[in-house]
């Protein structure tokens, strides 16, 4: 075996182990070392190659980066059973209920408040799915449009700090978590007006769709309302000021801030008399899957670059992109429909471990600001939880809506915000600056 056929070997045959299904921990670790085994009895790589494998586990393990992982998680899983939720969205909802789309608005805006505390797409859609979609349906919504607008509220939490995504993708373009928090700040809420528009284009041109509460589901008025808005939006204020204020002031790490974002869930839920041992237990145990599903992902990608690396995999995929027609331009377009296509069949976290260490050497050799290629694809990696019919978001708005809504109804209604996900990845291409670090 020639040496310069080694690493599209070795790519094309993670690519075969994946579309078999087997898990992307194993088969990236066992690609690794079976091409690093042969390579070592062809000559073509030395035995002392492997020591390095033992160093770099130890260093996942010691990355004080990742311990905001589960610190988030955690987080994200106690408010999901704190009642600051149903809350948010009973208030929100009063307040947008006497305008045509109202509720839709009231989702929207709790999602963004949701994505800001939690950071975890699966709490933010459970919760409005179980809350405002039987409210959304009773009230003569369309229920594509309830569905689509619920999922795609509920991703906000991919993009918006703290979100888990940027975590990784820091990691892995050894950027600074802060610097992708900044970043991603902007993108994410003109994503939420983005969002925005489209419902109201909806309440214009059908009306029927997005109808206005009546009446006499408008139990809150005036100073009531008021008072009731106050009361409801001052606790997840108060814990986004604690968990990103300090981060963006340079107060906390983001490992610190999210310490501080767990203990001011834990008082949100010990305040609401929600929290009991049986909910401790239920977040530990999810928080306890969630990290070790990344960690070993994280090892497995580890054996597999360094393996990839050894036989010059990094210049291979150098060399195939930096041959591009188009330079800059063409590298993005290319990269983004990769990721596109890759969101249908694996999540964010196996696109972030297998691509994104691939892609960056290149952007960087480009002269691409490495945060805000992070964000351009963190932004594009969301489309991974609304494409029918593997997306993420999809199947748990599935699994908490009523018998009324189809399948094919919360299909429907993901794909007009799929395509507003890819305008927002365009907007970012066309103008840098939305993101703050700018160089293109």
């Amino acid at each position: 075996m020639s040496f310069e056929l080694m690493a599209p070997l070795m790519f094309g045959a993670l690519v075969v182990f994946l579309l078999i299904g087997y898990p992307v921990a194993f088969s990236l670790g066992a690609v690794g070392l079976l091409f690093g085994l042969i390579g070592v009895e062809t000559g073509l790589l030395q035995m002392n190659l492997f020591q390095a494998i033992p160093e770099r586990i130890f260093g996942i393990m010691g990355n004080q980066t990742l311990l905001a992982i589960p610190f988030f998680t955690f987080m994200g899983l106690i408010l999901e059973r704190s009642g600051m939720a149903e809350d948010l969205l009973d208030t929100m909802g009063q307040l947008f209920g006497p305008i045509r789309g109202g509720l839709a608005y009231a989702v929207i805006i709790v999602g963004t408040l949701l994505a800001a505390t939690t950071g975890v797409v699966a709490a933010s859609v459970i919760a409005m799915g179980l809350i405002s979609l039987p409210v959304m349906l009773r009230y003569g919504y369309s229920p594509s449009l309830a569905s689509g607008v619920i999922a795609a509220s509920g991703t906000l939490a991919q993009i918006i700090p703290p979100s888990l995504v940027l975590i990784v993708m820091a990691d892995q373009l050894a950027v600074s978590v802060g610097d992708m928090y900044q970043g991603a700040l902007v993108p994410g809420l003109v994503l939420t007006g983005l969002y925005a528009v489209f419902i109201l284009l909806v309440s214009l041109f059908k009306p029927a769709s997005a109808p206005a509460l009546p009446p006499e589901a408008r139990t809150l008025r005036g100073k009531a309302l008021a008072k009731r808005v106050l009361t409801t939006m001052a606790p997840p204020l108060l814990l986004i000021f604690l968990v990103l204020g300090t981060i963006f002031m340079g107060i906390a790490t983001p490992t610190e801030g999210g310490a501080m974002g767990a203990s001011g869930a834990l008082a949100l839920a010990l305040i609401h008399r929600r929290l009991d041992l049986s909910l401790l237990k239920q977040a530990m145990d999810v928080t306890a899957k969630l990290t070790s599903f990344v960690l070993f992902i994280l090892i497995g990608s580890t054996v597999f670059s360094l393996i990839f690396r050894g036989v010059d995999g990094d210049l291979w995929v150098e060399g195939l992109l930096t041959a591009l027609p188009g330079g800059v331009i063409g590298f993005l377009l290319l990269v983004n429909l990769l990721v596109f296509v890759l969101a249908f069949f694996i999540d964010f976290f196996e696109i972030a471990f297998i691509l994104v260490p691939l892609l960056a050497p290149v952007a960087q050799k480009l002269g691409i600001d490495l945060v805000w290629f992070g964000v351009l694809l963190s932004v594009n990696m969301q489309t991974s939880f609304m494409h029918p019919p593997f997306g993420f978001s999809l199947f748990y708005l599935r699994s908490v809506a009523p018998k009324e809504v189809k399948t094919t109804d919360i299909y429907w209604g993901a794909i007009p915000f799929v395509i507003i996900q890819i305008v927002m990845v365009g907007l970012i291409i066309v103008f840098p600056g939305l993101v703050s670090g700018d160089k293109m």
